[in-house]
């Protein structure tokens, strides 16, 4: 009997010649070119987080210009700077509520896209204000415009991009908003009030017209049961010469499976409420750390501790060390892991804010009280102390403090939180999970932001840092106990993970 031909020697019957593996530089190049759309997509969207983190620190050279402004009906006192600076987390909180609804019923590009609708207003709003109610309702417009994209960003890279640079991307929201800071802080100083509402409104438009050109994302598209449209996306995103088959048929199996919408009933199911529990409770946990009102009260916060540092300086060093930290989260984010990131920036979080806890009851006080903190009295915590001596180098230890729980909080868990919030969330309940982990880390932020001074007032500015550092400590517990490791694993096996509670899905 012939041999068949398959089991043939020679040149002849050579059917499938075997080559040599590529070269990680060849790797690195293909990954590059079919990543190359996605990186695009993920530009277009993150562009809205550009726009929230110049939103979002906005007032810190406003305020100070409408202290002292010549116009009366314009011109702010304290309580009103305080309502000025806050509302932007109440309209924030507004839109991680919207989120719910849009994120679903238009899709995670439109959502996007609508947010620009609120954000020019707000902006227009701010820069040809007439009045307070002006300045306050386009502080809330931008706010709700920042809540609405903080729900759907994260959503729409997550579900578009590959797994091997899921978390390289997932970090470039807290990337591009610490850069929107930053442009926000160096315009500033070249710009007057009023034009820095018509610069922002420039990003706005930039994010459209890009967005316009990319795709839907295919998960979103496919449980609309919008196939081709989510064939043609999916193909655009991973190239031409990329074969996406495999990759489509697990994407359709699993919103097969979940074809319905998610009801009360469902969230009885631990593979449901789980996900959607440890999402909630890390964005709780991430505003109690204290970030908010220490970015918010840092400049007052230096001064009452005698840190001879310029404003303008100040918000330079800050701003950098952000960036600088959230590059290094991004780099790391894909080799190290998420929860070793969230473990490492955790524990830097409690040494920084137990040393300025210490620092502000046992060191040095200013030689004057401070009037924004409303320290009235001469001590701190209600102990005598002697005062600082403004050339000792005692006082560089809040400044160093500071700038290491900045560092700490923008490697791990600012932008880590983000990105695991978008990856264990399930498709059912994505998107209207996501804009209630929102609301909720918003409605905190507010809270911690507006109380902030009372408790200074009341107990001394040392009992926020300790409380800060305490929930520090419950992070560290909470990660170990609670959080799955997601590094390189798709959407669909992360989800299985939740569903079958075996651990194989995750290795």
């Amino acid at each position: 009997m012939q041999e068949p031909l398959l089991g043939a020697e020679g040149r002849d019957y050579d059917t499938f010649p075997e080559r040599p593996p590529p070269s990680p530089w060849e790797r690195a190049r293909v990954g590059a070119l079919q990543n190359k759309r996605v990186f695009l997509a993920t530009f277009a969207a993150v562009l809205g987080n550009f726009s929230f983190g110049y939103a979002l620190v906005y007032t810190s050279p406003v305020i100070p210009a409408l202290e002292h402004c010549l116009e009366p009906e314009l011109r702010l006192t304290k309580a009103q700077a305080s309502w000025f600076g806050s509302v932007f987390t109440l309209g924030a909180a507004a839109g991680g509520l919207s989120a719910m609804v849009l994120n679903d019923l238009l899709g995670r590009k439109l959502s996007i896209m609508f947010s620009a609708i609120p954000l020019a207003a707000g902006y227009a709003l701010m820069a040809g204000a007439r009045g307070l109610w002006m300045l306050l309702l386009g502080r809330t417009l931008t706010g709700f415009a920042g809540g609405l994209t903080a729900a759907c960003i994260p959503v729409y890279v997550s579900e578009i991009s590959p797994p091997g640079v899921r978390g390289a991307l997932g970090a470039t929201p807290q990337l591009m908003a610490v850069f929107g800071s930053l442009s926000l802080y160096a315009l500033g100083l070249l710009l007057p009030w009023r034009w820095l509402a018509v610069a922002g409104e420039g990003p706005v438009l930039a994010m459209v017209v890009l967005l316009s050109l990319v795709p839907n994302s295919p998960r979103f598209l496919l449980s609309r049961g919008r196939e081709e449209e989510a064939w043609q996306a999916l193909a655009w995103l991973r190239g031409a010469d990329a074969d996406v088959r495999w990759e489509f048929e697990q994407i359709r199996d699993n919103v097969q499976t979940q074809s319905s919408r998610v009801s009360w009933a469902d969230l009885r199911d631990p593979h449901m409420h789980r996900p959607v529990a440890i999402a909630l409770l890390m964005r709780f946990l991430q505003q109690l750390t204290g970030i908010t009102p220490i970015l918010v009260y840092l400049q007052p916060i230096f001064d009452s501790t005698d840190v001879l540092l310029p404003p303008k300086d100040d918000a330079a060093i800050v701003g950098a060390v952000r960036l600088l930290s959230v590059l290094i989260a991004a780099l790391t984010m894909d080799l190290a892991g998420r929860k070793v990131l969230l473990f490492v920036s955790a524990s830097v979080m409690f040494a920084a804010n137990l040393t300025l806890g210490l620092y502000v009851h046992f060191g040095p006080r200013p030689p004057t009280p401070n009037s924004t903190l409303g320290l009235e009295s001469g001590a701190v915590g209600g102990t005598e102390l002697p005062p600082a001596t403004p050339s000792s180098y005692l006082t560089l230890v809040p400044l160093l403090a500071a700038m290491s729980f900045i560092m700490g909080y923008a490697m791990g868990w600012g932008p880590v939180t983000w990105l695991l919030m978008s990856e264990i969330l399930p498709l059912r309940a994505r998107g209207a999970a996501s804009g209630l982990c929102v609301l909720g880390s918003w409605l905190a932020a507010f809270a911690l932001t507006k109380s902030f001074l009372p408790v200074v007032n009341a107990f001394g500015l040392q009992v926020p840092f300790f409380f800060f550092a305490a929930v520090c400590l419950v992070n560290l517990l909470f990660t170990g106990c609670c959080v799955p490791e997601t590094k390189g694993r798709s959407l669909e096996q992360i989800e299985s993970f939740f569903r079958t509670r075996r651990r194989s899905f995750l290795r």
